[in-house]
C-alpha cells in the first residue's frame, strides 16, 4: 500500500536585527563614562547608549562585553532622510566602561528622584509703577467765582505794591490781573446757576419735610381721639364695641400660669406721640 508524502513546509529564519560588524576604531581618544553626567549615558543591559560627543546623539554602544565602541552613524537622524548624509566623525569611537552597572543604577536612580522633587521657582513680577504725571500735564482742580475772586484780591494786592514797569494799578492791570479778572467773570455765571439749583433743591426738601410733619400729626391726633371715646364711654358700650368673643374671654375667671401673657385683650392704645415736635423738645 503506497502512502503520498506531505510536502514540509520550509522553514524561513526569523529577521535579525542587523548589527554592526565592523574591527575599525577611530583614532579619536575614548570616551571615559565615569565622565558623563547621569543624564548622558544609558549603561542597561541590552539597551547600552550615549550621547555622542561630536554630534549630540543617542548612538549605541556594541561589543561592550569585548571593546566597546559607538556603532557607525551619522550627524543627520534617519528619518531626516536627506539626500547626501554626513558620517559622524565619533563613528566607532572606543567607549571605556569604568563604572559597574549596579553602581551606575543606583547613581541614576537617586539622580533621577531628586530632579522629580525640584520644583521651578515661582516667578513673582514686580508690578509696574507708572509715572507721575508731567506739570503741564496735570489738570487742574476746578474753580469757583469766590476762589477766583479771592485770588485776583490778593494779586492785586501784592501787585500794586510791586515797582515793575507793568504792574496793577487804578484801571489798569497786569497780565496775571487780566487773566484772573477774565476767570472771575467767566465763572461767575455758572455759579449762580448753581446757587438757584441749590436754593430751589433746599426749598423743596423743607416742603416735603413739613408735609410729613403735618401728615404724622394728623394721623397721631386721630389715633388718640378713637383711643379717648374708646376709654370714657360707658361699659356696656365698651362692650358692644369690644365684639362677643372679646368680653365672654375677658369675663371668664382663670388663673394665670407664671411666666405667660395675661388673657386679658382689649383695645390697643397707640404708641405714636400725639406732639412729634413738642415731645422732642
Amino acid at each position: 500500500m503506497s502512502t503520498a508524502l506531505v510536502p514540509l513546509e520550509t522553514a524561513t529564519a526569523s529577521k535579525r536585527r542587523r548589527k554592526a560588524r565592523t574591527k575599525k576604531v577611530s583614532s579619536l581618544p575614548a570616551i571615559v563614562a565615569s565622565e558623563l553626567p547621569h543624564a548622558e549615558i544609558d549603561l542597561t543591559p541590552g539597551r547600552e547608549h550615549l550621547v555622542c560627543p561630536t554630534c549630540k546623539r543617542w548612538t549605541p554602544i556594541t561589543g561592550v562585553l569585548g571593546t566597546p565602541k559607538l556603532v557607525p552613524h551619522h550627524t543627520e537622524p534617519a528619518r531626516a532622510h536627506t539626500e547626501t548624509p554626513h558620517r559622524c566623525t565619533g563613528t566607532n569611537r572606543k567607549v571605556d566602561i569604568n563604572i559597574a552597572i549596579e553602581d551606575w543604577h543606583t547613581e541614576w536612580t537617586e539622580a533621577v528622584a531628586t530632579a522629580a522633587a525640584r520644583r521651578a521657582t515661582k516667578v513673582l513680577r514686580k508690578p509696574k509703577v507708572i509715572p507721575a504725571p508731567a506739570v503741564s500735564q496735570i489738570t487742574p482742580a476746578p474753580l469757583s467765582a469766590t476762589s477766583a475772586l479771592d485770588a485776583y484780591r490778593e494779586h492785586f494786592k501784592k501787585c500794586r505794591k510791586s515797582e515793575g514797569i507793568d504792574h496793577c494799578g487804578g484801571t489798569r492791570r497786569c497780565a496775571d490781573g487780566a487773566r484772573l479778572a477774565a476767570l472771575y467773570e467767566q465763572l461767575q455765571p455758572s455759579d449762580s446757576v448753581h446757587d438757584r439749583v441749590r436754593t430751589r433743591e433746599a426749598r423743596v426738601d423743607t416742603l416735603l419735610a413739613r408735609v410729613r410733619a403735618t401728615t404724622a400729626s394728623r394721623t397721631a391726633a386721630s389715633e388718640w381721639t378713637k383711643h379717648r371715646e374708646a376709654t370714657t364711654a360707658p361699659r356696656t358700650a365698651l362692650a358692644k364695641r369690644s365684639g362677643t368673643a372679646v368680653e365672654e374671654a375677658n369675663n371668664t375667671h382663670r388663673i394665670p400660669l407664671p411666666g405667660t401673657v395675661s388673657h386679658l385683650r382689649g383695645i390697643e392704645v397707640p404708641l405714636k406721640p400725639l406732639r412729634p415736635h413738642s415731645s422732642a423738645h
